[in-house]
């Protein structure tokens, strides 16, 4: 994480050159995407002095940002825009910085008649990818990609990674983990939004069973069979926390892991801004979309294993509820041993 009162005096220089004081930035969805923006919001808010961010998220997501010392207002969309556009049309914005670049967002900005600024999605290139297999992309990161939106405004990036800010009252002390744990543990997301970007429990199972350290399981309340199944299987060693926590109480957990395993999910993104080992497992969904860990200075500490040759692969840029092809080979033929010397490499080097 990064202090807010620390701020490098070179990025002063910028502000002097612009009257921008009030910015909304718009990121509607999802938990890892909103994550993936929190270096635009930190250098907006540092690098331009005197300036007021505003970020227009979904309710559901306010509480991914609720803590960030560098947003000044959040406004949260319940059902749909319309609700917010009154109250945006009295703010004056300055300028608008549009993360999300869809209809709905430019809907936003035609109605508040600001100037904004976006960044180039690459949804044809992606399609071709998809589609066809066929690679157009760039070898630039989505984040790298979002700073293209406020290059106008002189703001440049930091490369101080991705921010996530953790409440007080969010924080889970370690005396609420097992007495087997509070040495340190191994944190296993297991979640995901789309069954196609999950390890399979049955390789869950295989995999923490190549190894001997504790185990902290974490998902949502979809998970919470899939959880007491691992418990069973394992034993005492995993201790499932699958539905009992919020976001920012599961991203506790992963700050005071000393190695992360994670599925490519919102909790990937979390773990990268608190710089964690990280070991990442990609299933449908490839790196090369731009959306794998961003730790600029920490690039040794992840490593992201799929199974590169399949055909089929990828299948989506988002994922699907099963296999298309209903053989899942990009997790079940993840290589589980190569994945287990990663983690005792990682947790020997802490």
């Amino acid at each position: 994480m990064h202090d807010p009162q620390n701020t490098p005096s070179i990025f002063c220089t910028f502000a002097k050159n612009f009257r921008v004081k009030k910015i909304l930035v718009i990121r509607f969805s999802s938990i890892g995407d909103i994550v993936l923006t929190t270096p635009i919001v930190r250098c907006l808010k540092k690098q331009l002095a005197e300036s007021e961010v505003h970020y227009l998220t979904k309710q559901a997501f306010e509480p991914v940002l609720k803590s960030n010392p560098y947003i000044d207002k959040i406004i949260t969309i319940h059902k749909n825009i319309d609700e917010v556009i009154p109250g945006l049309l009295k703010e004056h914005y300055d300028h608008i910085v549009d993360l999300h670049k869809n209809f709905r967002s430019f809907g936003i900005r035609l109605k508040l008649g600001r100037k904004g600024t976006s960044f180039t999605k690459l949804n044809f290139r992606k399609w071709l990818l998809v589609r066809f297999k066929i690679n157009l992309l760039p070898d630039i990161h989505i984040v790298d990609r979002y700073f293209s939106a406020v290059k106008g405004l002189g703001v440049i990036n930091d490369m101080a990674g991705l921010d996530y800010y953790i409440a007080d009252q969010d924080r889970i002390s370690m005396d609420l983990l097992p007495q087997t744990h509070q040495k340190g543990y191994v944190a296993m997301v297991i979640g995901g939004k789309h069954k196609t970007k999950q390890l399979p429990t049955e390789k869950v199972i295989e995999l923490i069973g190549r190894f001997t350290y504790p185990v902290v399981i974490l998902g949502g309340p979809e998970e919470i069979e899939e959880g007491r199944k691992i418990e069973q299987q394992v034993g005492e060693r995993v201790s499932s926390t699958c539905g009992k926590f919020n976001i920012s109480q599961s991203a506790s957990i992963v700050e005071q892991a000393r190695v992360v395993i994670t599925n490519d999910t919102g909790l990937m993104h979390i773990a990268a801004a608190f710089n964690k080992p990280l070991i990442s497992i990609w299933g449908n969904t490839v790196p090369e979309l731009g959306m794998y860990p961003y730790m600029p200075q920490h690039s040794d500490r992840f490593r992201i294993f799929e199974v590169n040759g399949l055909p089929c692969r990828p299948c989506s840029k988002i994922g699907f509820e099963k296999c298309p092809e209903k053989h899942f080979k990009c997790m079940m033929d993840q290589d589980v041993n190569t994945i287990v010397e990663a983690i005792k490499k990682f947790w020997g080097n802490k």
